[in-house]
């Protein structure tokens, strides 16, 4: 494959969602190329600059507010616009942390983001303002997750109609969700950890 200078790179996991934006995108004329995860899209970036990257929030290895994170600290790539496409962080908190970050919360018409031109980018936060915004964010979406899981195994109880394998079927999505947001709390809780030490032992020095 040639070089992609001009292209729209869409970063998802979900196999799906993510052929029907290549189709669509392709369809309307764009050239298109797709990732996973945000270190895929990374490696992707780092040969060749997109004009545009349409991303998820929640992947695996990096996810979305991650890989923003990662663009915005380089100079090289600050620049590069990237809007988020996402049915779990709508919350007018998720778009005020999105915005701060230096994202576009909601997809507009690739059209019309193209169209813009350069766009004004915030300053990239420091690393603890990040992951502590980011901490808050995840805190926010387990404890929904918590208290969903406890609603649909309260509406189980005792129900044996047609509903009763929908609520299954949600109850194991939700809990898997919340699995996942446990998990990378755990990491955001190692980085901001790793920070308080190093500012620390500049302090003593």
């Amino acid at each position: 494959m040639g070089a992609l200078q001009g292209y729209l790179l869409i970063v998802e996991d979900d196999s799906d969602i993510r052929a029907l934006l290549d189709t669509t995108l392709r369809f309307r004329g764009h050239r298109v190329a797709t990732a996973n995860n945000g270190r895929e899209a990374l490696e992707l970036i780092h040969k060749e600059h997109p004009i545009l990257v349409i991303a998820d929030i929640m992947m695996p290895q990096l996810d979305g507010f991650g890989l923003v994170h990662r663009l915005r600290i380089h100079p090289e790539t600050r620049m590069i616009p990237v809007v988020f496409i996402t049915a779990t962080y709508v919350a007018p908190e998720d778009r005020v942390f999105a915005l701060r970050i230096g994202a576009t919360p909601f997809l507009k018409t690739v059209e019309e983001l193209i169209g813009q031109g350069p766009h004004t980018i915030p300053e990239p936060l420091d690393e603890f303002r990040f992951y502590d915004g980011y901490r808050e964010r995840l805190e926010a979406k387990f404890n929904e997750k918590v208290k969903q899981i406890a609603r649909d195994q309260y509406l189980l109880n005792g129900r044996q109609d047609a509903c009763n394998q929908d609520i299954q079927v949600s109850l194991r999505q939700t809990v898997r969700e919340s699995e996942e947001l446990k998990g990378l709390l755990e990491e955001i809780h190692k980085q901001l950890e790793r920070i308080r030490r190093k500012e620390s032992g500049r302090s003593t020095t």
